[in-house]
This record gives C-alpha cells, sequence and structure tokens, in this order.
C-alpha cells in the first residue's frame, strides 16, 4: 500500500461564481459543478475545489525567510513553453512576476488568482510524468 496521486486541491476563494469564471476565462480550466460555497474546476491534470472562504484566506504562508510562498507549482514542457504561457498570462492581464532563474534546472514564474492565491510555473516535466505520459515523442 502507498499513496497514489494527490486527487484534489482545495483553494481559498471570496466569491466562488466570480473565481471560477476568472479559472475557467484566464487558465482554461473545466467547472464540473459549483454552487454558492464551492466549485470543481478540472485542469493541469488535477481536480480543484474552489471553496468559499473567510475574507482575505489565501493559500499562500509566509517562509523562514518572511517572504511570502506558493503552495503549489504547475509544470510545463519546457522554456519556450513557460515563456508563451507567461505572455498568455500576461496578455489576458493575469498578475504574473517575472521569469526567474532560481538556481536549479530550468526557469519558474508566479501568478496571482483574483482572491491572491499565489501559484509557481515550472519549465521542467518530473521525469516520472515524462516516463510514464509523454513516452519517446
Amino acid at each position: 500500500m502507498s499513496l497514489i496521486r494527490i486527487g484534489t486541491t482545495y483553494i481559498p476563494v471570496s466569491n466562488v461564481e466570480l473565481s471560477c469564471e476568472w479559472y475557467v476565462g484566464k487558465l482554461g480550466a473545466e467547472c464540473s459543478y459549483r454552487d454558492s460555497d464551492k466549485a470543481i474546476l478540472n485542469f493541469a491534470n488535477q481536480s480543484f475545489f474552489l471553496v468559499r472562504s473567510m475574507n482575505n484566506q489565501s493559500s499562500n504562508f509566509i517562509d523562514c525567510y518572511g517572504k511570502e510562498h506558493f503552495s503549489i507549482t504547475i509544470e510545463v514542457d519546457g522554456l519556450s513553453a513557460l515563456e508563451m504561457i507567461h505572455k498568455i498570462f500576461k496578455d489576458k492581464e493575469i498578475r504574473v512576476g517575472e521569469i526567474e532563474n532560481r538556481g536549479h534546472s530550468g526557469r519558474n514564474f508566479v501568478f496571482y488568482d483574483l482572491d491572491g492565491n499565489k501559484f509557481d510555473v515550472w519549465s521542467e516535466l518530473s521525469p516520472t510524468y515524462k516516463e510514464k505520459y509523454k513516452g519517446d515523442e
């Protein structure tokens, strides 16, 4: 017995309807369910629940250096894909950070949703994902 995969990630939002529309319109998520308290979205090969929360909540946390940190990194396939998505997000007026070199392989940038939930995008697919789903392209 072992843990196999993360099935759902919960994201706090102040307005489920507006947030659902934002994720669908800006990120291309598919909404499979929505009521006044939650929405179920599917994108990036995962299920995300937008959960109506108290004011000023986010999934971010403060790290040991006092910097706000994201809790999710979304992978893309290569630097050119990262650069293209960064441009698309900017064109869609999503709040994005600059593309960064963090001293490890690949490059990253962060973006934020309507409630300030911070997400990371990384230019490298994990080796296990590549092997299992991408094959020898």
